[in-house]
């Protein structure tokens, strides 16, 4: 089994294409995209609309999808954004996306922990989490392997019981603010796409690809900036905050 992980892509268009360019070459057996897949300035309909027409693909919802659907007064200006720009299509199929679900026996799928679309399981806000952090929070779940988005950070982990969880990092954010669990900052140092490929070999054992695939960057960089989202084009044009 290979399959080819996206998480994150925040309406990203251009890297979405790229990713999805990339991928194609890759031979996979299946696609899944974690979630948080149109909240931004940029192009969230085109965005949704490539990964509606995008057959077999597997979508878990993110918060982000969660907190669209359920605007209020102070909900954030990508969330606000996204859903104008939504139609009732586009609006059903997040609203039928699930934050956690099993893949197969074997994999499991969630946007942050199989129990919650905010937590992370491989980080706290720019900290690592600890090999005990991690298995509190797989919880029940003892799939042999764990795909999981939301920080959009890319890493890969074997925890002591032998499971690998793994995060792709985002197709479409390369650094953001963030007041969850406390303020802090993530910056990955460059405009690149993220994705994963993970491979189940002979053996049994998984063979975890992490992949950065360059994308026309400065126009997504300039769209934000026409959008008035100014740290939104300097993380997209740069991969960092300043």
């Amino acid at each position: 089994m290979r399959i080819a992980v996206l998480s994150d892509i925040h309406g990203n268009l251009l890297a979405l294409e790229a990713v999805v360019a990339d991928l194609r070459r890759q031979g996979c057996d299946a696609v899944v995209n974690l979630g948080d897949s149109v909240s931004g300035p940029l192009q969230p309909l085109e965005t949704a609309q490539l990964l509606m027409s995008q057959s077999g693909w597997i979508h878990v919802a993110g918060n982000h999808e969660r907190q669209l659907l359920n605007l209020h007064p102070g909900s954030g200006p990508g969330d606000r954004y996204a859903r104008e720009q939504l139609g009732e299509a586009e609006l059903a199929w997040l609203a039928a996306q699930h934050h956690s679900q099993r893949l197969t026996d074997e994999v499991w799928l969630c946007h942050g922990s199989p129990s919650s679309d905010v937590t992370t399981l491989l980080q706290n806000g720019e900290r690592p989490a600890s090999p005990q952090e991690i298995e509190a929070r797989l919880g029940h779940v003892s799939a042999e392997l764990i795909l999981c988005g939301h920080s959009h950070i890319p890493r890969n982990v074997r925890t002591r019981q032998g499971q690998w969880v793994v995060n792709p990092g985002s197709v479409g954010l390369q650094a953001y603010r963030d007041d969850h669990p406390w303020p802090h900052v993530v910056e990955n140092g460059s405009p690149d796409a993220r994705y994963a490929l993970v491979e189940r070999q002979a053996a049994g054992q998984w063979r975890v690809e992490l992949r950065s695939v360059p994308y026309a960057h400065e126009a997504a960089a300039a769209l934000a900036a026409q959008r008035q989202r100014l740290e939104w084009a300097q993380a997209l044009r740069t991969g960092y905050l300043s």
